[in-house]
């Protein structure tokens, strides 16, 4: 009866170390990104955005919508300083060693797309890995789709700090914190 008892125990501790690691496994972040444009010059892209810009990724749930921080940030992207924000959003999600895509839209949809779409794919390993596939568009006077801008950025990000990706005419401000 007592060799039992140890081997209970051992079990016991086994199955919660298990556990443990699998609810480390994804934790809720705070995502904030701005992208925005130097006022000065658009580069149009090879091609217009894809109809399948979303790619399989999902939009951002409203109830995970969360209230922007970095607003004096984007305080500062004014016309008066040569720049313009096309977006600027905040949400929580669940990021863990498999990669999750989110799906971004600003602005009014025509013909299947919006002025600024794409999809942030994140990931994290020791950093948390980001790949951006964002098109910038630019619409006809009949509403269709006449050309875009992409910003396609793969990079490592530390958690909590704001990191900056420039992209010709655009950037992009991401900070991604532990919630």
């Amino acid at each position: 009866m007592r060799a039992r008892q140890p081997l209970a125990l051992l079990s016991l501790i086994l199955l919660s170390l298990l556990s443990s690691s699998a609810a480390l496994a994804e934790t809720m972040f705070q995502v904030e990104v701005i992208v925005f444009r130097q006022t000065t010059e658009q580069l149009p892209a090879a091609r217009p955005a894809p109809d399948d810009w979303a790619q399989g990724a999902w939009p951002i749930d409203p109830s995970q919508e969360r209230v922007t921080t970095l607003n004096i940030e984007a305080s500062k992207l004014t016309p008066a300083n040569g720049y313009s924000v096309l977006l600027h959003k905040a949400w929580a999600q669940s990021i863990g060693a498999s990669p999750s895509s989110v799906a971004l839209s600003s602005g009014s949809e025509q013909s299947g797309h919006f002025p600024v779409e794409g999809t942030l794919e994140l990931q994290q390993n020791r950093l948390i890995d980001l790949d951006v596939n964002l098109w910038i568009n630019r619409f006809d006077d009949n509403g269709w789709l006449s050309s875009s801008e992409l910003i396609k950025h793969s990079t490592h990000l530390q958690s909590g700090e704001l990191t900056y990706l420039d992209h010709g005419s655009l950037g992009l401000l991401v900070r991604i914190s532990p919630l």
